[in-house]
């Protein structure tokens, strides 16, 4: 394959140290770390549960800062990859023990049982049993997140192009007036009367921008699709 495929991590580095520069920096030491049975429930019990409570109590003199994401990155990378930022109770998913151990490992070394986890993955992950790069968060309070573990594949290299047209209805205008102007030069000259004019090139773009449209619109309200904007954080599968 030519294209390298997108490690959303990557993308969300990025756009963090954008806006925050990267400004503290600590080291952070990764041990391996044996879990039993009975904490292996205890974490996965937290995971598919609900929590009143919106932040965990961390110890920042010992986070690594490449793991601290606003909400704001997050709902931005989102947007451009058509993602979506829920409870990790609405995972549909399998956690793999790496995972497992990077909670356990996180709550020893900063005292606490971690709660309010968060998981952001593409659509389907929250319905079938698919394994497309989730990212798994905890959240710090204040609209701040803590990546706690990154599995599965990385999305596909031009999943952020295929989902423009959906990012937003100025987006989508566009998509649907390109693919118009396309439709209609592959029309061939001739085909209504011996000589094509402007006026029937412009007819014919027409009909294909309705045909398009419609079918498009038909498309959306059938299968309760929305923009990339409003569907980030929905935990409906019909997003209106």
């Amino acid at each position: 394959m030519l294209l390298k495929k997108t490690n959303i991590h990557d993308k969300l580095l990025r756009e963090q140290f954008r806006k925050s520069k990267g400004d503290l920096v600590i080291n952070w030491v990764h041990q391996f770390l044996k879990k039993t049975p009975s904490q292996n429930e205890r974490i996965l019990e937290n995971l598919a549960s609900d929590s009143i409570e919106d932040f965990n109590d961390f110890d920042f003199d010992i986070l690594d800062t490449d793991r601290i994401f606003s909400e704001s990155s997050i709902k931005k990378i989102c947007i451009n990859y058509r993602l979506r930022f829920l409870d990790s109770r609405l995972f549909k998913g399998t956690f793999p023990q790496e995972a497992l151990s990077e909670i356990t490992q996180l709550e020893q070394e900063h005292n606490l049982q971690l709660q309010g986890f968060k998981i952001m993955a593409p659509s389907k992950m929250f319905v079938l049993n698919k394994t497309d790069d989730p990212l798994l968060f905890a959240p710090m309070g204040n609209g701040y997140y803590y990546l706690i573990h990154k599995w599965g594949n990385d999305l596909h290299p031009l999943r952020k192009l295929m989902m423009w047209p959906f990012k937003n209805f100025e987006n989508l205008i566009v998509t649907i007036l390109l693919s118009s102007v396309l439709a209609t030069l592959l029309v061939p000259d001739g085909l209504f009367s011996p000589k094509q004019t402007f006026s029937q090139d412009l007819m014919v773009f027409f009909f294909m921008f309705k045909s398009i449209a419609a079918v498009v619109l038909f498309y959306g309200f059938a299968l309760g699709k929305n923009f990339n904007n409003a569907i980030w954080k929905c935990k409906f599968d019909k997003a209106i």
